[in-house]
This record gives C-alpha cells, structure tokens and sequence, in this order.
C-alpha cells in the first residue's frame, strides 16, 4: 500500500512542504476515542496521541485532529505508536455547530465552537430511510452542510424494499436537492447499491451521513462484502436495524478507495456560509436574480419573483420557511463565532502574559 491509496494526493504534498521537522511522516486518521487515535500510512495502522506541546498551541476542538483529517507524526522506535506534532490543512470538512448532545466535548455555555465530522471527503452520501424517517427539511440541513464540506453531495434513500411509492418520494426529493444525484437502494436487498460502488475508487474518501436507524452501516456491510460494521436487528414491525455506531471510523477498500462511517446525528445545527445556502437553495437564488431590485429581501418589494413563485405555489410555503430559517441560523452564527474569536484571542494572550510572567518569577536574580 502506498499513501496515494489512503488519499495523499499533490494537495496534502505541498502542505506538507510547510512542516520544518523534516523527519516527520504523515498519517491519516482513522478513528478517535477521546485523546487517543488509531492512524494509517504505507507501514499500516498505529495508536497515536497528540503531543504536549500541541495541546497548548491548539485551544479549539476544530483544530485537534479529525476522522480523515491528514497529521504528520513523529513514530516511536519499537513501539507501534506515533506521537501527533500537527494537522495538515484540511481541503474540507463537514461540520455542525457543537450541540448539548455532540458526542465529545461539549461547548460551554455562551460558546461557539465547530465540531468536524469527517474531513477531506470527496462525495457526502447522505442517507434518508424510505419509512417514516423520511423528512425533506432535514435533508435540506444535510445538503447546506454538505456544500460547505467541499464535496459533493448524493442522496441515498434507504429501505426501497419497505416503499411503495418511491417514485413520488423520488419527485419530493428532487424539489430540494436540486442538480444532486439521487439513488434508490436497499441495504437489504442489495437492490441498487451496486449505483453506490462508481463513487468508489483508488484514493477518494466517501462519508456516510444521516439519522440513527437509516442503514448507513448496513450500506457500508454491503459495499465491503462482509459484516464489519456492527448493527442490532430488531423486530420486524420497526422495519430496521437499530444503528450501533458510536464513533467516526475511517475503512479502507482495498482498490476502492475509503468510506467513513458516522454516528446517527439527533441535532444537526449549521455551520456553513451564505454561498452554501446559496448552492443548498439555488432554485430560491436563481429566482431571486429576476427581481426588480438586485438588493430585493423577497419581503414587501414590489416585482419579487421570489415571493410571487411562493405565492404560486411553484416554490412550497415550507421549503421557502426553512431557507428562512437557516439564512437566520447562519447570520446568527456570524455574530457568535466573532465574539467567540474575540474571547480566544484574549484568552489567548491572558495565557502568554502568564507564561511570561512565571518564566520571570523563575529566572535567577542577579
């Protein structure tokens, strides 16, 4: 194996130019329990920490390393281990805002912090149950998130075989994942994942996203050929297998690439930018270009072709409430993560005063 078949690419080369230890050697992520790591590279997997003096440079959780992040190590010789000395700047990520139920650590109160999901993912299957899991607003969420992670979105609506009307859910789905390629399949079966299997190939990472309970891990059994991912069966009234993974784990496909696999995400709050919305919603923002004013809020102007395709019904009440909603959400969120970068840099040189100080109080006198 090489490091090309892991997702080294030209990219994560020039970065890793920038790194002055030249005696360091990448590895990538592949899982994470709390501070400690499991890391792949062309000599294959290792456990690996983060060292002493990264945990002070590095305050954010965003920064520490994530499932498929790139790091650069340095290995212990005659141990299967390798200590993490930096992070190499990722080409994306899907991110949320930290929420009182992320796993990991959880943002303090008045704190606005970035929680990455996977990083460095080229295609985002974002998984939807064909049962009564199915919801058009949260798959608008997901495709936001989606557009700002750099990859690009597939939806895959799980459970055909439980479906009687795919094609009209099809249709619905169509109304909000405009220009994204849609995949009917079936985890059970096996019916249409075969589709899944031309994103996959040689160093391209796949992430699976969605709710508890949609199939993402079943997908995940059938495109490696054997159960790796652990699921639960239970009854057959439920129609599902309950979803047991509790952590982010980056597989690799001999000859087919990587998938990550997630946890089911109960809060999924934004953490993405305007021109996200814009390619989440781009039915909304090709309207608004026939608007009379070019600066039109599509709230009492007159001639907004905006509002008068809701007012028509060609754009649903509920779609246009929900690009509301989030077009709120991330202007809200501006304004926390600016006063959250105010509050770290002033923590930032409260800890370098103290630290001058102590080394003052330590130096001899003469």
């Amino acid at each position: 194996m090489s490091l090309n078949d892991f997702g080294w690419n030209d990219y994560f080369e020039a970065q890793r130019q920038t790194i002055e230890n030249k005696n360091l050697a990448p590895a990538r992520v592949v899982r994470r329990d709390l501070s400690r790591y499991r890391l792949i590279n062309d000599s294959g997997e290792f456990a690996g920490e983060v060292s002493g003096k990264f945990q002070y440079d590095h305050l954010s959780a965003a920064e520490y390393p994530a499932v498929g992040d790139w790091v650069m190590v340095d290995m212990i010789e005659n141990e299967n281990k390798g200590i993490i000395h930096a992070v190499l700047p990722r080409k994306g990520a899907f991110s949320r805002l930290v929420s009182s139920s992320a796993g990991g650590r959880k943002a303090r109160v008045g704190e606005t912090e970035e929680q990455i999901v996977a990083a460095n993912v080229d295609t985002a299957f974002l998984v939807s149950g064909l049962d009564h899991d199915f919801n058009l607003r949260r798959i608008e969420r997901y495709l936001t998130l989606a557009w700002d992670s750099g990859a690009t979105p597939v939806l895959v609506l799980n459970k055909a075989d439980l479906c009687d009307n795919i094609e009209e859910r099809i249709a619905e789905i169509e109304t909000v994942a405009v220009g994204s390629p849609i995949h009917a399949v079936s985890a059970e079966t096996g019916d249409g994942v075969d589709e899944l299997e031309t994103y996959l190939s040689t160093g391209k990472t796949c992430v699976f996203l969605g709710s508890s309970g949609v199939g993402k891990s079943s997908l995940i059994n059938r495109l490696l050929g054997e159960e790796k991912m652990k699921i639960n069966r239970v009854s057959e009234h439920l129609d599902r297998g309950q979803h047991t993974t509790t952590h982010r784990e980056l597989i690799h496909i001999p000859g087919r690439g990587m998938v990550i696999d997630t946890p089911g995400m109960r809060e999924l709050q934004l953490w993405s930018d305007e021109e996200s919305l814009h390619k989440a919603f781009a039915d909304i923002e090709e309207l608004a270009q026939n608007c009379r004013f070019t600066d039109c809020k599509h709230e009492d102007e007159p001639d907004c072709a905006v509002r008068a395709a809701v007012e028509s019904g060609s754009i649903t009440a509920e779609r246009w409430a929900s690009y509301l909603k989030q077009r709120k959400e991330l202007a809200y969120l501006v304004r926390r993560v600016d006063a959250s970068a105010a509050r770290a840099e002033r923590d930032k040189w409260k800890r370098i005063a103290m630290y001058q100080r102590s080394r003052t109080k330590q130096s001899p006198k003469k």
